[in-house]
């Protein structure tokens, strides 16, 4: 009797997984059948249908196992093609095309946001869709946006940066541009570049907000815009203590090698006006007053002088302006460090802290660091912060278009509920 009840017992369960198996099969061909009928179809309507998975993003941020599954198999097989950079540039060459295939005809905004302006630094070297997206996930006609692209970038990713800058009449192109070398003083010019283009603007923008090319956003642009407003005036990015292996990059002189930037003997003089030197990450929310500030305090200028010969400057330069006294939205030396889990500024997921602080990454790791997966999605919305990195196309391109549908839902849902919405159409006939 057991032996018979062992049999059917086994017999049912293996006829659910190949019920499950089936299901999943039907799926990944549908998913075939979708990618066939876009392969043959032209380039212009490719790029229409820019990166459109077959995937139920709200099934993916529910972890339903059959859909996590689709998008795996989609990225394991890559049975959709990357659009290129010089797809975009030649979209680009005909902006009224761009505009209107792209969605930037529609982008509406409240009035809490007409008079909230932010500002973008985009610091950026390849990926020219990637870029594009990251800009259209922002995109507001009250912001104001800077790109600086790498003097070493591919000719036609530049060409497409440009062709972005021509067809936005708020973004812009940096007006002096660096030939960046990691870890040296040209990135940390890059956004300096930009936060002086910044200044010039004719955007009174309140906050300015540096990124990558490999970030994305995790909160829609209204909510960027509530969170920044509660700030009063403060800056929001990681400060805190040296170790003693992290001070190395800044009490030896660096200098560049063949494009490398290499540690000398040589002992750096100490820091000018007594300057405590504090350390953290190249990402910033800084208020437009302390960026005024830094273009006029002789403090701030000697303390650049002094950090371009260290290594990863930016990582040092943010950390410790906010900390100089009386600079606005000060953080005082006695305070505690502020880590980058309490910043919020930007999700980063270490490898060697996935066991401890979060959960494992779905998608690859490169240099240690997590390329986010679809899986991770939940995670990514609801950890707190407001952007997270790194993100690339070419490992797992559905978390990057599940982010930009639940971002949407967002915004459309406080727009819903907005006293006075500005349509492009209201901008028309003013």
């Amino acid at each position: 009797m057991r032996r018979r009840y062992w049999f059917l017992r086994t017999r049912w369960q293996l006829f659910g997984c190949l019920l499950f198996s089936l299901l999943i099969l039907s799926l990944l061909l549908g998913i075939c059948i979708t990618y066939s009928a876009s392969a043959g179809s032209s380039a212009a309507q490719r790029t229409t249908n820019l990166h459109r998975y077959p995937i139920n993003c709200s099934a993916i941020y529910d972890m339903d196992l059959v859909e996590v599954e689709k998008s795996l198999w989609i990225r394991r097989q890559r049975v959709v093609e990357e659009v290129s950079d010089e797809a975009l540039a030649e979209l680009t060459s005909d902006c009224s095309s761009f505009l209107k295939i792209r969605g930037y005809e529609n982008v509406c905004f409240s009035e809490e946001e007409q008079l909230f302006p932010l500002a973008y630094s985009l610091v950026v070297h390849k990926s020219a869709w990637m870029v594009e997206r990251l800009i259209r996930a922002l995109y507001s006609p009250t912001h104001v946006f800077c790109i600086h692209y790498d003097l070493k970038s591919p000719l036609q990713f530049i060409s497409a940066m440009k062709g972005l800058a021509r067809c936005l009449p708020n973004v812009f192109i940096s007006s002096q541009l660096e030939n960046v070398v990691y870890a040296s003083f040209s990135r940390l010019k890059a956004d300096l570049n930009c936060l002086s283009d910044l200044l010039r603007s004719d955007v009174q923008w309140k906050y300015v907000i540096n990124l990558c090319g490999q970030d994305f956003p995790l909160r829609s642009n209204m909510e960027l815009v509530s969170e920044l407003k509660n700030l009063n005036g403060a800056n929001m990015l990681e400060t805190k203590r040296p170790s003693k292996a992290k001070k190395k990059r800044f009490t030896f002189h660096h200098q560049l090698k063949n494009s490398v930037l290499k540690k000398t003997d040589q002992v750096k003089t100490e820091p000018p006006h007594g300057i405590q030197i504090f350390i953290g990450s190249a990402y910033f929310v800084l208020s437009h007053q302390l960026v005024l500030h830094m273009n006029s305090s002789e403090v701030v200028r000697d303390l650049l002088a002094w950090s371009e010969d260290t290594y990863s400057p930016d990582e040092h330069f943010w950390a410790t302006l906010v900390r100089l006294p009386g600079v606005p939205g000060e953080v005082p030396v006695s305070q505690p460090d502020i880590t980058s889990l309490m910043s919020r500024t930007r999700l980063v997921k270490w490898q060697y802290r996935e066991k401890h602080l979060y959960p494992p990454c779905s998608g690859k790791h490169v240099r240690s660091v997590c390329i986010f997966g679809a899986a991770e999605l939940r995670w990514l919305l609801n950890y707190g912060h407001l952007f997270a990195n790194k993100f690339d196309l070419s490992v797992d391109p559905v978390v990057v278009q599940c982010l930009e549908e639940k971002l949407q839902e967002r915004q459309r849902l406080f727009e819903s509920v907005a006293l006075h919405l500005i349509c492009p159409k209201t901008l028309k006939d003013q």
